[in-house]
């Protein structure tokens, strides 16, 4: 019984085990846990049950003295943010400002905005700097219950500032106890100072970048945006077939503006579909009957002032549905991922049983994790705790209730 600790006792425990990766959810399928308790060794979960069985299974177990903080409290995992662009410099606020006052997307790129101010922005930022910036927005993250953190490159845009953006993600993850994953998105868009065609920049990434990043092991991931303004179809194929013989996992911006995206992602056994905003029942119907995750920002919705991802008719066609912030200083500046959920949900009617599983399992799945999102054996002590003895006021409060306490791998942060 060495090193063992219980967590607890908490009102209500949530521990979302046994519950299906696709298709709707009701509410009535959460499995609720009360006066419960969570066992915890070596940074994963041993068992997870009432207070007082657990402390007379294990009798030598250590418990936390904070049960007058927890009894009142409500445990749940830890979200996973599996679509983030948090290693950057700079801001757009003047971005903001001209697209709330009824400027197009070319007009602000043309007054010196869009995009490439992010990419000139983060190409003058020093790698000590873009660490630090990394770091502070991936803590501000954990404090708010998100444990697990995706994070692209690209806003750098040529071999040096791609390998930059990595190296300082890599860094960064020295310097904080959420888990930050990679991923390479120097496909963002052609980069303003490349002479040559698409075709020719992707396979400049293709050839010159993605081995560096192999031999290196700052990602095993890899994403496209697939997108009228960006990449056309049968180039970023191209471009995804290559980097997955190379062995990186696949993800796609896929569907934000315009359809195509989405059917590659599922074509080429991606990971997970990004944004969605577009996508028609045809879109839908492919993901639905595939093991792609849809996975919705709603940030960007909020932040352009469009519509949100389909995630009602998604879910309800049987998709497999993630919800993540993209965060990022041009459309989803906004960074707070359970107020994001909490408006996608009431506008898509999801219920807090599939909003909680976009949060935490499903969105594992988008990242290929399986060994978080759940509270119960084998998986990672990820766990936030809220201040309310009824599940349903963290959503209800759309995102102004903040867990008081969070674990990861079992140490509180």
């Amino acid at each position: 019984m060495n090193h063992i600790k219980i967590l607890g006792p908490f009102a209500q425990v949530l521990p979302l085990r046994g519950m299906p990766l696709k298709g709707s959810l009701s509410d009535e399928t959460l499995e609720i846990i009360p006066d419960g308790g969570v066992a915890v060794q070596e940074g994963h979960i041993i068992a997870v049950d009432g207070f007082e069985r657990l402390i007379k299974s294990y009798p030598g177990a250590v418990v936390e003295e904070s049960e007058a903080v927890e009894k009142n409290s409500t445990l749940i995992p830890g979200f996973v943010d599996a679509h983030t662009h948090i290693c950057f410099a700079g801001n757009r606020a003047r971005d903001y400002a001209l697209r709330v006052a009824g400027k197009s997307y070319l007009e602000i790129a043309k007054a010196g905005g869009g995009i490439w101010d992010s990419v000139t922005r983060t190409r003058e930022a020093s790698l000590t700097d873009l660490t630090e910036l990394t770091v502070q927005r991936a803590n501000r993250l954990l404090n708010q219950g998100t444990t697990t953190i995706e994070i692209k490159s690209g806003y750098g845009l040529n071999e040096s500032n791609e390998l930059k953006m990595l190296l300082a993600i890599a860094q960064a993850q020295a310097s904080t106890l959420a888990d930050l994953v990679s991923t390479c998105l120097s496909a963002h868009m052609k980069p303003r100072d490349f002479e040559g065609s698409q075709a020719e920049y992707l396979d400049m990434v293709l050839q010159t970048l993605l081995p560096v990043i192999r031999r290196e092991r700052l990602s095993n991931r890899v994403d496209i945006f697939v997108e009228e303004s960006a990449f056309d179809v049968p180039g970023s194929r191209n471009f995804l077939r290559q980097a997955k013989a190379l062995g990186f996992d696949l993800t796609v911006h896929a569907d934000q503006f315009s359809t195509g995206g989405s059917a590659l992602a599922v074509e080429m056994g991606a990971l997970s579909a990004d944004h969605l905003e577009a996508s028609t029942d045809q879109e839908i119907h492919l993901l639905a009957q595939s093991d792609t995750v849809a996975v919705a920002l709603p940030g960007a919705s909020l932040g352009l002032g469009m519509g949100f991802t389909p995630a009602r008719r998604l879910l309800d066609a049987g998709a497999c549905l993630a919800i993540a912030s993209d965060w990022n200083p041009g459309s989803a500046p906004m960074g707070d991922l359970l107020t994001q959920a909490a408006i996608l949900g009431a506008y898509e009617k999801l219920s807090l049983a599939e909003t909680l599983a976009g949060l935490t399992f499903r969105a594992a799945k988008a990242l290929g994790l399986n060994d978080r999102g759940r509270i119960e054996a084998g998986q990672l002590a990820d766990l936030q705790a809220y201040p309310t003895t009824d599940y349903r006021d963290i959503f209800y409060n759309q995102g102004t209730l903040k867990p008081t306490r969070v674990w990861k791998k079992g140490k509180q942060i």
